[in-house]
């Protein structure tokens, strides 16, 4: 991804009100993110915990969409799998979240859904591979794969909210 600055951001949502812009808070490691070997952003608000925010590129430009997390129901003993990153996690780590569509659909109620990890951490988590042997230097197809995968899906996910493509 291209880096990115807080005006930047703030400007890519394209589901969000104004209210909802406003109040958009950045984590902390927004500013220290190392920008180029990611396909994707999230995080959950620091001061409204039931919103998160995700942002990727579409054709080259960065786009955003402001998602709404559902009350909790998952528990710590069922599995449950990330439709963005495919892991598999404990039923508690991954919850459902919506997008209100953008334009008049997302005025008239329309939204979408997905299980998403539940601190939408899904570009570290596919990059938690197992360390390198000493003369190994680039990351395996497998893990190559599931970055690429979640690139896609991500993309797919937002271009959906948003209506593009």
């Amino acid at each position: 991804m291209q880096p990115l600055d807080e005006k930047d951001v703030r400007s890519l949502f394209g589901n969000a009100n104004a209210s909802e812009l406003e109040q958009l808070a950045l984590p902390v490691r927004f500013f220290v993110t190392e920008w180029a070997p990611l396909d994707a952003f999230g995080w959950r608000d620091p001061r409204i915990p039931s919103r998160g925010y995700l942002v990727t590129e579409l054709e080259g430009m960065p786009a955003g969409i402001v998602l709404r997390a559902a009350d909790r129901t998952g528990s710590h003993h069922r599995a449950a799998i990330c439709n963005l990153c495919h892991t598999h996690q404990p039923g508690d780590q991954v919850e459902l979240f919506s997008a209100r569509r953008a334009g008049a659909a997302g005025e008239r109620g329309d939204s979408i859904g997905t299980y998403i990890c539940a601190d939408l951490a899904c570009q570290e988590t596919v990059r938690l591979g197992r360390p390198p042997a000493p003369s190994e230097v680039l990351p395996s197809a497998h893990e190559l794969e599931r970055i690429e995968g979640l690139a896609r899906r991500t993309r797919a996910f937002v271009a959906e909210v948003l209506g593009v493509g």
